[in-house]
């Protein structure tokens, strides 16, 4: 009997959704494909959302490649982050999904 490996039995697609599952993910994830999103602007525009949730999950978006943190040196110092080249080719599959929902 032959065994396979855990990488050979996983789906992509099953890979995907577990990477913009979790707490806020999706919806940074909407607000970043409008251009770019700091966090006081997540904290204020995500209902619920708390500090430690939200920094958790946007470094996690941050480490998977979906988003590009840039920090900005003008005076005051802040932080924005884009979606990166992979997060910017989730885009179609996410709008297809949404118009399958609708």
């Amino acid at each position: 009997m032959t065994t396979k490996n855990q990488a050979e039995n996983t789906c992509p697609a099953e890979g995907l959704l577990k990477t913009l599952s979790g707490k806020w993910k999706p919806q940074i994830f909407r607000f970043a494909v409008n251009g770019p999103i700091r966090f006081n602007t997540l904290l204020r525009e995500i209902e619920g959302a708390n500090k430690q949730s939200l920094a958790t999950a946007l470094k996690e978006l941050e480490s998977e490649g979906i988003l590009h943190k840039v920090i900005i040196s003008e005076k005051p110092l802040h932080i924005e982050y884009n979606l990166s080249e992979r997060g910017q080719s989730l885009v179609p599959i996410f709008q297809q999904l949404e118009g399958i929902v609708k």
